[in-house]
Order: C-alpha cells, then structure tokens, then sequence
C-alpha cells in the first residue's frame, strides 16, 4: 500500500512539473509573437566622398522591417514573414556600404531618375532646345541611384516613416531645371511599403522616377524567382528596338510570352523570348490610366506562400527578371548571386518619354507639383 501511495505522488508530481513546463513554453511562445510598437532607429552606415551615410530601420507592430539609406535613397532590406511565420528579407541586397557605391550594384534597391530606364540617342528636345545628356540610360552616369540624400525620420501615432530629399542642380546629367524632390517611405501596420515621390521644378525637365528593388520573395530559400507565380494588369507591352529603346508601338499580350493577364509562373515561357538574355525586360502599358492608386500586379511564391501585391498611380511598370545577375557578385550574408534569382516590378512612366509624344507626358514645369505612390502589400497563403 505505502508504495502504491509512494507511486501516486511521483506520478503527481512528474505530471505536475510536467503542466508548469508546458505552461512555461505557452507563456514564453505567447511572448515571442506578442504585437509591439512600432520603431524607428538609425545607425552610421558608412562613408562616402566625406559624407556620412545612415541606415534608417522601420519596424511595425507585427514585426514587419525596412531599412533604407540615404545613398541612392535605396531600400536594403524588407523583411517579412514567411507562412510558418518565418521571417526573412525578401529584396535583394549587401553587407556593406561599399558594396553599394561599387560597380557591382546593379541598382539594388535604389532610386531612379532623373528620368529612369533609357532616353534614345540620350538627348531630348523640350520647348525648342535639345539637351544632351551624360548617358541613355537610369538618368546618365551619375544619376539619383549614386547620390548622397539628405534623410530623416518621421514617428507619428500609426506609422513610422522616413523622409529622403534631394536638390538636382539645373544641368545636372545635362537635364534642365532645378528639380526638388522628397521621398517618403512608410511602413504601416497593415504590412505595407508605401513610396510617395514629390517634386517640383523651376524650369520645365522631364520626370520619370522609379524604385528598382530586386524581390525573391522566397526569402532565398530559392535560388530563382522563376516559379513565382505572377499577374500583371495590362493588356499592352511596349515594342522594343535596338537598345531595347521603345518604337512608340503599343501591341496587345494575347498570344504572346509577355501575357500575364492570368497569373502564371514566371518561367513558364521565359525560353519562348526572342531576347538574346533569355529573360524578361520589357514595359507593360497598365489598364489603369486614372493617375490614382489601382492595383497593378500581384506575385505569390508557393514556397515561402508570400504574396506582394503592387499598386501604383503610374502608367506602366517594366518587368526584368534580373537577367545580368551573376555569381561573381556576392550579396547579403557572403552569398553570390544567381542569374534571374529576382525580378523587378518598376512602377513608372514610360521608357524614353520624352522623345515620343504619344506616350503619357512626363515634362514637370514651373508652378506645378509630382505626386506619385507606389504601394508594396505583404501577405501569406497558407
């Protein structure tokens, strides 16, 4: 009997020890995914011809990260949880600041403009005057991806945010005008990434600006995007030509490797391209043509099951799919880069714009104000 006795109580107490355990592991799991405040914080990144470069981190109450700099206003880092709650960078990035300024960057994350992608022949003619310019490509060979910004951030009661501003001198590239522009990037507790452009000119100059973040939304788990399954919300491309400068052409997607009307991985006609890189580079005339916010694409990968969903006021948006990335090129965490192991959805007005005159007009002047948004939304499916 005594030890009938004697076993019931270590069983009590084994089970006992055992609740409080559990309980422990409840309490301690329930603390780790409790919602906190948003913040925001900065730290000194670097420095580059004498000027000190900051990295500025947003966080929101779901946990939810952005980190920007103040070189090329570029976005390092967006991190995001994956379906098992996981969470990682889904962009394309570096370690360091150096890695940033060196010829190795291919834009990540950074910036674009004064007028971004190509202008033919790199000149344009505006009210009678032709202006050559330093290059036909991303905004000439000093553009607004290699500037230093000035940054700072903004805390209100629902968001954080951070604000960039930059004054490009008349002449600047070869563009005329002083063009003041700010950048705001918010972060809301909706798990959104929203880019607010903001400009305005003392002599009439063209105005294309883009974000050119390279997404996997696999968070690297997979060294290609191509099975990332993508709907784009246009029916019309831009025809290319030589230099991949647009013909003023607008053809139809139907029938085509560039429809993507219906959601469908990204690879699945890659090899059916006539390019010789054997990938997407191309601009896709959006049904959108309000200038108000409305949803543009929408990318999910099965993977990870991560969706971002792309709106925007903008026209167009180019689709690349990161066809120059190489494994020569090491990014974030001593990884190389692979060959279409990111794609880029880059919200803006047409390539070469302000040499055809059908396209929509992108000639910002005196008295008058860009405004522009683009908005990143974060989600999983299960």
């Amino acid at each position: 009997m005594k030890k009938l006795i004697l076993s019931y109580c270590l069983f009590c107490a084994l089970l006992l020890c055992v609740n409080t355990v559990t309980a422990q592991k409840k309490s301690e799991n329930s603390h780790r995914f409790k919602p906190t405040k948003s913040a925001i914080s900065k730290v000194l990144y670097g420095e580059t011809a004498g000027k000190k470069i900051y990295q500025y981190t947003l966080k929101n109450s779901r946990g939810m990260v952005v980190k920007v700099i103040n070189y090329g206003a570029a976005i390092t880092d967006v991190v995001v949880p994956d379906k098992n709650g996981q969470f990682e960078s889904v962009v394309i990035g570096f370690d360091s600041l150096k890695s940033y300024t060196g010829r190795e960057n291919s834009l990540f994350g950074s910036t674009v403009g004064r007028v971004a992608n190509r202008i033919s022949n790199a000149k344009f003619q505006l009210d009678g005057k032709e202006y050559k310019l330093t290059s036909n490509i991303h905004g000439g060979i000093k553009g607004f991806d290699r500037k230093v910004w000035d940054i700072e951030g903004v805390n209100n009661e629902k968001n954080v945010a951070v604000k960039l501003s930059y004054l490009s001198k008349d002449g600047e590239e070869g563009f005329p005008g002083n063009l003041n522009l700010t950048i705001t990037y918010t972060l809301t507790q909706n798990n959104e990434l929203k880019i607010d452009y903001l400009a305005t000119t003392d002599k009439a100059t063209p105005v294309v600006l883009t974000n050119h973040s390279y997404f996997n939304l696999s968070g690297g788990k997979s060294l290609k995007a191509l099975n990332t399954e993508l709907a784009i919300f246009a029916d019309q491309y831009l025809e290319s030509g030589n230099g991949n400068i647009p013909t003023g052409k607008i053809l139809d997607v139907k029938g085509t490797p560039y429809d993507f009307t219906q959601s469908q991985t990204i690879g699945k006609h890659i090899t059916e391209l006539k390019d010789g890189n054997n990938g997407y580079d191309l601009t896709y005339v959006l049904r959108n043509k309000t200038a108000k916010l409305a949803l543009a694409a929408k990318a999910y990968e099965p993977l990870s099951g991560r969706v971002m969903e792309v709106f925007t006021t903008e026209p167009g948006v180019v689709f690349y799919t990161g066809n120059y990335m190489s494994a020569d090129v090491v990014g974030r965490g001593g990884k190389p880069l692979t060959k279409q192991g990111a794609f880029c959805l880059e919200m803006q007005h047409f390539p070469d714009s302000p040499n055809q005159p059908t396209f929509p007009n992108c000639v910002l002047r005196p008295g008058e104000t860009l405004k522009s948004q683009t908005v990143y939304k974060f989600s999983v499916r299960q």
